[in-house]
């Protein structure tokens, strides 16, 4: 067999569909386009994003920019007691704990929570750092300073 005797394989292409050339087409009469309406009609052209009168989405949406909750709880972050040992005594802040690798660069408040022990003295120093009633008493217990 050679490849000029190949040639294209017969079902490659389809034939191009003749609207409105009879019932015997299968798309005469109407030619595809159902009954009435307004897309049945010749020269009808309804716009992108238009929704039949209801107000559309690009109206209803808010215009000015939103800022989403998922952001706002990206600067967040929680912390185990035990967590805490790892770092060396002395003062415990937001900057503390970025340096330590311990929570990312974004978080603004950081909440600790009681899981596992304390061993280490530590000072809470500034705001974004806040304690559950369980993480507080065993923090203060073990000696740790709240400001």
């Amino acid at each position: 067999m050679l490849i000029k005797e190949l040639g294209r394989h017969p079902q490659a292409t389809r034939k191009r569909r003749r609207v409105c050339r009879g019932i015997g087409s299968g798309y005469g009469k109407t030619g595809g386009r159902g009954v009435k309406g307004q897309k049945s009609r010749s020269g009808s052209s309804i716009p992108a994003g238009f929704e039949g009168g209801q107000t559309p989405l690009y109206r209803r949406i808010p215009k000015f920019g939103f800022k989403t909750l998922l952001r706002s709880l990206a600067a967040r972050a929680e912390l185990r007691l035990s967590e805490l040992n790892q770092l060396p005594a002395g003062e415990l802040s937001l900057s503390v704990l970025k340096e330590a690798g311990m929570i990312n660069h974004r978080v603004k408040q950081v909440k600790v929570f009681l899981s596992g022990e304390i061993n280490t003295k530590l000072a809470v120093k500034g705001s974004g750092i806040s304690f559950t009633k369980g993480a507080l008493e065993a923090f203060t217990k073990a000696g740790g300073t709240v400001e």
